[in-house]
């Protein structure tokens, strides 16, 4: 299992053959592991990895290293428990546990947008724009019956978009560079540029 934090730095292409490939480029190290849980002492196994140091450094967590700087990203992965013994506090990881032409599970947060009406959230089509209606033309219209007095939970209507946790299935890995540490993926990954993302290579 290979897994990985990584910070979003764009979309490009590249062409195969005469095909155009759209694809993101990921910097995906170099990560360092911070703790380990064994189910001894914690009932279950993972490895935490961080990525990148804090401006203003903290006291390291209960577990972690001692002499390393605070990271500024800290992520904990599942690990099987006949793996966990391959990995040691200090341990770097990088892009060199991946393989072109395998697909990976990415997790990030999407772009947020604010509060939104429901024409941009939800893609409602609005109101008629003839016959009489004036001011109408991006309402959401009714949001309910007359029985039962109420809006029904879940009605899709106005509010925050964005911002929200997103995982993505079955991307494939069209490029790696292990001297500059960068994973090209094959399409779009959710989130802005500089915005963490989480790897994890499936079966």
């Amino acid at each position: 299992m290979a897994f990985a934090l990584a910070k979003k730095l764009g979309m490009s292409q590249i062409y195969d053959g005469e095909k155009r490939v759209s694809i993101t480029l990921l910097e995906a190290g170099p990560a360092i592991v911070a703790h380990i849980r064994t189910l001894e002492k914690d009932g279950y196994t993972a490895v935490g990895i961080g990525w990148g140091t804090k401006k203003h450094p903290t006291k390291p967590r209960k577990g972690q290293l001692k002499d390393m700087p605070s990271f500024a990203h800290v992520k904990e992965f599942r690990v099987n428990p006949n793996e966990i013994g391959t990995y040691a506090l200090g341990q770097t990881l990088g892009v060199e546990s991946f393989e072109e032409g395998k697909k990976v599970r990415i997790s990030g947060l999407t772009k947020g947008r604010g509060f939104q009406g429901v024409v941009k959230r939800y893609s409602f089509r609005g109101g008629p724009k003839t016959h009489g209606q004036k001011n109408r033309h991006r309402a959401p219209g009714s949001i309910g019956a007359t029985t039962p007095q109420q809006v029904i939970k879940g009605r899709r209507m106005a509010g925050r978009m964005g911002g929200e946790r997103k995982t993505i299935k079955n991307l494939l890995v069209v490029k790696i560079d292990n001297d500059q540490q960068l994973i090209a993926l094959r399409g779009s990954v959710p989130g802005n540029k500089g915005s963490m993302i989480e790897i994890v290579s499936t079966k």
